[in-house]
């Protein structure tokens, strides 16, 4: 099974309740209930590197080291559909 990828911050989405909701109520498979809820997103002015900024203590608290969650960042997030398009 492949586990759907917030597109706006990276994170793994393997459970619903990850996933954040659309207007109507519905689950959206595209973003996790951190950036989007309601239809929109939580920050919708953020940056790219504004988001790198917020996502990497996240993830030295889960045992990266922090030039390495910076790195991975700065690698993948151009690649998500919220920032491939800017």
């Amino acid at each position: 099974m492949i586990v759907p990828v917030c597109q706006s911050c990276g994170m793994p989405m393997p459970t619903e309740e990850m996933r954040g909701k659309e207007a109507d109520g519905s689950r959206t498979d595209e973003y996790c209930c951190y950036c989007y809820d309601n239809g929109s997103f939580g920050k919708p002015d953020e940056t790219m590197d504004e988001m790198i900024e917020t996502c990497v203590p996240y993830m030295v608290e889960q045992g990266m080291k922090d030039a390495e969650a910076r790195q991975l960042l700065q690698e993948q997030l151009p690649k998500l559909k919220r920032w491939a398009a800017k």
